[in-house]
């Protein structure tokens, strides 16, 4: 099923490289890791740095709008119900120390 969100969004991808930082993005964000910020999904995808990651989210070519409407689509799709509802919600972590 995770390699049908990458096909369904990667062609709104300009180029490969982001592409393939996406599915490591996406990989690390479903990994069972105390932290996800971007030093740790670096270090998870096996990056040197942050700097792909960045990249990514900060200056490379994609359609947010289309892979927004692209992943909406596949989870109605598949958890989609006639009565039903999706709630997001980003609790977060506690921060740690004072």
């Amino acid at each position: 099923m995770f390699e049908d969100v990458l096909t369904r969004i990667g062609a709104h991808f300009a180029r490969s490289e982001p592409r393939r930082t996406v599915r490591e993005l996406l990989l690390g964000l479903l990994a069972p890791m105390e932290r996800k910020n971007g030093w740790w999904l670096a270090e998870h995808a096996g990056h040197a740095g942050p700097d792909r990651m960045q990249r990514l989210l900060r200056t490379a070519v994609w359609d947010t709008d289309a892979v927004a409407r692209d992943l909406r689509a596949f989870v109605v799709e598949h958890l989609g119900h006639r009565d039903g509802i999706l709630v997001a919600d980003e609790t977060g972590y506690l921060k740690k120390g004072v």
